[in-house]
């Protein structure tokens, strides 16, 4: 069984999840359960950033101590992505002794292995609070942060800590130009190797004393850089560095948003190389949810709520949406109308008006137990060539190739039941084609379930239960969708798995 450790950029403890947050976590946990469904052991760490000096500064404007504060949002982050059906096995926070006992760690070992690494200077440069960075030219736009445009700059000069950055640029380009570390998509990796291909910077990290955070290792008048302390997770999280670690280390796979790949494929990676740590192999940077052409954000105030968003449909409609619609490589759009023509037309009289028909009509033909046959129609034949496109996206993190695969099959088996027109066939007493036809419904549905376990897993738990199925239908084995063992299986016809809108 091959290992799979999966893991998501940590959020901020600054404020409410949004639906950016929510498209990053839902995509990473389709690719967990796919994962699953293929047979990796998953581990899947997801967590919070709660070192920052933007959090403290909001738990301040609150009027609440930092620690009450992160503990809430926390508990708020945790059961938001729960409610949205993820998986993570591990739920990290950078003020756990875990991770304090991490960073420390990691940087004392660099210090060891390579002491040049580490020094001492003086920084000047305009500093972005909602990135907790110092910004180059090339990140500024307008006078502004690209990220935070609505955000004031501060200039800032301050004695810190910094690490040798430089030093490693031939070698991370190396690496990524080569494959041992991929980044992805290619756009992303493009725009990384020109960052790499333009030279580095060594970079401050830690900050004078704060208040809240993690003291620099043998200098109490420093903070460890959030940003620095924040990469760590991904290693503190695996038990580093105790022995064993490499249990799970390294990463198969950093699932980020595009506008962090400086840190996870040119800094985190330096890191890592200076310590003597194996690098993760590969890094997604995933496109932003975007609302009316702006990106979803914290600071941009946009309008809508990742609640509203979830009670519109109910989360496996919202899990589908946001990868079929805004997919996880692009940026994509969010709107109301946009997702109530695709819960309509997809999930209520796609895959769940298949389903209730297909069911009804086992029940009232065939005393709800699928047929022994249809292994040779045409409906079959189309179930195993999207079962094999399927996997190929997923494989290649294409979740909205894989989610297209998905609707394709609704689509060719809806269509097969009205050629086939099974009602016809009972009342002309043709008992085998009827069975033919019921049979491959059976198996397509068999299939759907599987299929759709990792975009939407609470209907397809729904359907895979009408179908007769029993434990999780994300642990089905996967070689059964070659030939899905339905045959003899009792059904029973489920509440209408989507139900339309009252103005639908």
């Amino acid at each position: 069984m091959a290992r799979f450790y999966l893991t998501t950029a940590i959020d901020y403890s600054n404020g409410e999840p949004h639906l950016g947050h929510a498209l990053e976590k839902i995509g990473a946990d389709c690719i967990a359960r796919y994962r699953r469904l293929r047979g990796d052991a998953v581990h899947f760490l997801m967590g919070m950033d709660e070192n920052a000096q933007k959090v403290a500064q909001a738990a301040e404007q609150a009027g609440v101590p930092p620690e009450a504060w992160v503990r809430t949002l926390a508990e708020r982050f945790d059961a938001t992505w729960r409610r949205l059906l993820c998986s993570h096995d591990d739920w990290i926070r950078t003020t756990e002794p875990r991770h304090h006992r991490g960073t420390v760690a990691l940087i004392e070992l660099i210090r060891t292995r390579n002491p040049d690494d580490v020094f001492t200077g003086e920084y000047e440069g305009l500093y972005c609070t909602g990135c907790e960075e110092f910004k180059q030219e090339s990140q500024i736009v307008d006078g502004r942060c690209e990220e935070h445009p609505t955000l004031e700059l501060v200039r800032t000069r301050e004695r810190n800590y910094f690490f040798r950055l430089s030093r490693f640029r031939d070698r991370i380009l190396d690496l990524i130009r080569s494959g041992e570390l991929a980044v992805e998509p290619a756009i992303r990796r493009n725009e990384v190797v020109k960052v790499l291909e333009a030279g580095l910077q060594d970079i401050s990290i830690s900050r004078q004393r704060l208040a809240w955070g993690i003291p620099f290792p043998g200098d109490p008048d420093q903070t460890v850089y959030v940003w620095f302390d924040a990469l760590i997770n991904y290693l503190s999280a695996t038990g580093f560095p105790d022995p064993g670690y490499e249990r799970l280390w390294p990463a198969e796979l950093h699932v980020i948003g595009k506008g962090i790949t400086r840190f996870h494929c040119i800094i985190w990676p330096a890191m890592l190389l200076s310590a003597g740590v194996a690098l993760p192999r590969k890094v997604w940077a995933h496109g932003y949810v975007q609302w009316h052409g702006a990106k979803v954000s914290k600071s941009a105030g946009t309008a809508v709520s990742l609640d509203d968003a979830i009670a519109r449909h109910g989360p496996d409609a919202l899990r589908y949406f946001l990868l079929r619609e805004v997919g996880f490589e692009a940026d994509g759009n969010f709107t109301w109308e946009r997702f109530d023509e695709r819960y309509t037309a997809d999930l209520a009289d796609g895959l769940g008006n298949l389903a209730s028909r297909s069911l009804a009509m086992m029940g009232r033909y065939r005393a709800g137990v699928v047929p022994a046959a249809g292994s040779g129609t045409s409906l079959e034949e189309s179930g195993r060539q999207a079962v094999h496109r399927y996997a190929g996206a997923m494989d290649r993190l294409d979740l909205r190739g894989g989610a297209e695969v998905l609707s394709g099959l609704v689509g060719d088996a809806n269509l097969y039941i009205q050629q086939a027109a099974p009602w016809t066939l009972a009342k002309q007493g043709r008992e085998a084609e009827l069975d033919e036809v019921l049979g491959s419904l059976g198996r397509c549905l068999y299939r759907l379930a599987i299929l759709a376990t990792p975009f939407m897993p609470g209907k397809a738990q729904s359907l895979w239960q009408a179908l007769g199925g029993t434990g999780d239908s994300g642990a089905a084995p996967w070689a059964s969708l070659e030939a899905p063992p339905v045959a003899g299986t009792p059904t029973t016809k489920p509440e209408v798995l989507f139900p339309k809108p009252p103005s639908s």
